[in-house]
């Protein structure tokens, strides 16, 4: 800094804001030559991201237009705004941006350089009242470097003697450079004395400034029009110094952007020629919601490889096979420096249903990669967290039974589907041996649910570890361990019988208003003893208001339930299943102007309030375009293949204009000055990865006119043959106080263990040594199967490993008879 520097006053700004979640385009370049993602909404970028894809390095940048009558017009507030694809499935775009008063259109051809580290965006401005040279256009950005709007220096400076625009915050650096140059340029603090309010008063940048230290930061320059003719080109670089940043900037403009665009949409051209061609679904029938988003009568828009491009844009560079939930942080307009994640981090479970869109479009290398960082990332004990940066780091620390399972039921789908080889299998077998043991020993009832939010007995959760203890049972006998594959099945067949039990209702006041015999809950209350029933008390409700966080538990109804169906455990035409989708329907389904949405839960409150006003800890849930395409395989397992092409045709049309799907759509009357209407997106994540993924997965089992990725193991063996279960589980973390008739009572322990049990109230008694079943899994098995019903069976546990007895003895009662088929 020099003594000579004009520091901006107003330090240290505004508090810091990241931007509206509702993305219309997403792109990033494929090779390893950049390392840059971009976003945009309503006609200007964007977070960009930079070194990695979890790494938000700008909250948006964009144009001030102003005349010498004292026009002032700001493209992101004061336009209609258009968004094309390059080509389908590559996500380079042009945004048209037109002045609500006919005074300008800007025209913006958008992608990233595919040798360095920039951001580039060649911009048209077309008068359409007076001439160009009545007009001043001043670019705005406001850099939040390393995921964080605090905290950032911002400088106008020079490389090699081009006026470029710097920022910098703990070793990552941005610098904008311009192909015409820049003209008069300021680094300020956000707030009343910015460059956005030195222009809106005075019609163009006035009060400059040489330097910003330490704040939230807003860099501006204008544009140098003459001999530009209205076209100029913005390179925004990055680079973990300044000198860098502005090289790649400056490098990145010796190319004229058309061969830029070539040089990035090349690639995606070829990954997009070796997917499946599954772009044209079965048409869906007479009636079905139109496709093509906010305008009506639009053609429906290719989301097959908008999905596959949106799924591949959120895959690491650095960390091979690494991939984030969303380029978006939700509701960010309300969001700072302490929601630093946003959705820009890895979910496992979001990952895993990405690879498994990925798999069903045909890309195997790309599934193979996240295999291969899902090894690497998982914890010794077998699970991974509930979510994490690229490095693995946690963010959350929650764990969720279904996140250490689905990564058993993508290797088992990729070995089905031949997009593995037996080597791979053999590679990832040490990762699922790890997760299936963590499953077993950790469950049935999860910490966390799927939405994240309660413990217990979820169908969800249930369904996917159950499927997934099978699958990794068969390939425990491929790997030559047949006492795991045995104890595993004997634990999903354990674990199977008790579903009704833990999260099954009859006779309720709703069932009862509704006409149903009964339905499945939304979760069933966990509890170590097992002593009550599961399915009685009440459920902690998140994100409501205090007055309202709780609910009878028999009364929380969720869509989960067809989950059991999806993943092979209930045939769809399974009384309860049916009876359970009736009430679904009646108390989630919305009907909106895009075709039916599904909330996740009743009375749940992630989402907006009902003034539209953005979710901040409290709200009103609402319709999530996931749930539908998981109702159409539902339906395609019904055998209804008309319903399921309509709800396909109902995502497409609840898609935004660059077709993202978003994690929520508005289901209530429209809120236009919060850009809220019925049937579309909400400031929730856009685009949800995940949702994508569905589609995509949607179409697959579409074409094969089958549920694509169910797990044959598990239809199989509970809905062909209706496997009665061997063993009743007993482990110190899940003491049953009740054994199946006719079942063994095995004991499970992390370590060597002796149970010494009597079945006569200790007149006699036996001891049974365990035996090793995998590192951290011991097993006892007691042979209670020809007791009587309402025969005790005591037993105590001692250690050998600390030579020591439990303390305490223990005992479960035969129930009254044995279960059939």
């Amino acid at each position: 800094m020099s003594e000579a520097d004009r520091l901006a006053p107003g330090w240290p700004g505004l508090e810091p804001r990241w931007t509206t979640s509702a993305k219309s385009a997403v792109g990033t370049a494929l090779g390893d030559g950049s390392r840059v993602w971009f976003t945009a909404s309503h006609g200007i970028l964007n977070e960009l991201y930079y070194p990695e894809v979890d790494t938000a390095c700008l909250r948006d940048a964009g144009f001030m237009i102003t005349a010498r009558d004292g026009f002032f017009s700001e493209e992101k507030r004061d336009c209609d705004h258009g968004v094309e694809w390059l080509a389908p499935g590559v996500p380079a775009f042009r945004l048209r941006n037109r002045c609500r008063q006919g005074r300008y259109e800007i025209e913006k051809r958008v992608c990233t350089s595919t040798d360095y580290d920039v951001v580039l965006q060649h911009v048209r401005f077309t008068p359409l009242h007076g001439a160009l040279g009545d007009y001043i256009i001043t670019l705005l950005l406001s850099p939040h470097l390393g995921n964080h709007g605090a905290g950032n220096t911002g400088w106008v400076g020079a490389s090699k003697g081009e006026r470029i625009l710097f920022a910098q915050r703990d070793g990552l650096a941005l610098a904008v450079a311009c192909s015409p140059g820049f003209g008069r340029c300021t680094a300020g603090f956000a707030g009343s004395l910015d460059a956005w309010h030195d222009v809106r008063a005075n019609g163009r940048l006035v009060d400059c400034f040489d330097r910003a230290e330490n704040g939230n930061i807003a860099l501006a320059a204008e544009i140098e029009m003459l001999g530009a003719v209205g076209e100029f080109t913005i390179a925004i670089g990055f680079g973990r110094d300044a000198e860098t940043a502005a090289l790649h900037a400056r490098a990145s403009l010796l190319r004229s952007y058309d061969e830029s665009e070539r040089a990035y949409a090349a690639p995606w051209r070829a990954w997009q020629g070796q997917l499946l061609a599954l772009d044209e679904a079965p048409p869906a029938p007479a009636g079905a919601a139109p496709a093509g988003g906010t305008d009506s009568g639009a053609a429906p828009r290719p989301l097959y490889r908008a999905s596959t491009a949106v799924m591949r844009t959120h895959m690491s560079v650095a960390m091979n096979g690494g991939a984030i939930a969303s380029l978006s942080v939700p509701w960010g307009s309300s969001k700072g420096d302490g929601d630093l994640g946003g959705y820009h981090l890895v979910w496992p479970r979001d990952m895993v249903e990405m690879a498994g869109g990925l798999l069903a479009a045909g890309a195997h290398r790309e599934m193979r990669d996240m295999l291969g960082f899902l090894a690497v990332s998982q914890e010794p004990d077998g699970h991974w967290p509930q979510n994490m940066w690229l490095n693995g780091t946690p963010y959350w620390h929650g764990v969720q039974l279904d996140e250490a399972a689905f990564p058993i039921l993508l290797v088992d789908g990729a070995r089905r589907a031949d997009a593995i080889w037996a080597r791979d299998v053999a590679r990832f077998w040490g990762m699922v041996r790890r997760a299936a043991c963590f499953v077993a020993m950790h469950g049935p009832a999860t910490d966390q649910d799927r939405w994240e939010e309660d413990a217990g007995y979820s169908p969800f959760t249930l369904a996917v570890t159950i499927a997934a203890l099978l699958a990794a049972a068969e390939l425990a006998d491929a790997a030559g361990e047949p006492l795991l594959a045995a104890y595993l099945r004997d634990t999903a067949d354990d674990w199977n019988a008790d579903i009704e039990r833990w999260s099954y209702v009859e006779d309720t006041p709703l069932s009862r208003s509704l006409g149903v015999q009964g339905y499945y809950i939304r979760i069933g209350n966990a509890r170590g003893d097992e002593e009550g029933s599961p399915t009685r008390g009440a459920t902690p409700v998140k994100n409501r208001a205090a007055g309202h966080a709780e609910i009878a538990t028999y009364a929380m109804v969720s869509a989960d339930a067809l989950a059991l169906v999806r993943f092979g455990l209930r045939d769809a035409h399974d009384r309860r299943v049916t009876d359970t989708v009736r009430v679904i329907d009646a108390l989630l389904r919305e009907e909106t102007a895009t075709g039916p949405a599904w909330k996740r839960y009743n009375e749940d409150g992630y989402g907006e309030h009902e003034d539209g006003s953005p979710f901040d800890g409290t709200g009103v849930g609402r319709g999530w375009p996931l749930l539908a395409g998981e109702r159409a395989h539902y339906e395609l397992a019904a055998g209804r293949v008309d319903e399921a092409a309509r709800l396909a045709a109902v995502m497409r049309a609840q898609t935004s204009p660059g077709g993202m799907l978003p994690e929520q759509v508005w289901d209530a009357p429209d809120v236009a000055p919060l850009e809220l209407r019925n049937g579309h997106p909400t400031g929730s994540a856009m685009p949800l990865v995940w949702a994508h993924a569905e589609y995509v997965k949607l179409l697959r089992s579409l074409r094969e006119g089958r549920v694509h990725d169910c797990p044959p193991q598990a239809r199989a063996r509970y809905v062909e043959r209706a496997n009665v279960p061997r063993v009743t589980g007993w482990r110190v973390t899940r003491r049953v106080s009740r054994l199946r008739a006719g079942s063994a009572l095995r004991i499970d322990a992390p370590e060597p263990v002796r149970v010494r049990w009597t079945a006569d109230a200790w007149a006699t008694c036996a001891d049974a040594e365990s035996q090793v079943i995998a590192p951290s899994v011991h097993v006892a098995e007691l042979p209670t199967q020809r007791l009587a019903a309402g025969a005790v069976v005591e037993f105590a546990l001692y250690w050998p490993g600390g030579d020591r007895w439990e303390g305490r003895n223990f005992s479960v009662t035969v129930e009254g008879a044995a279960p059939t088929p």
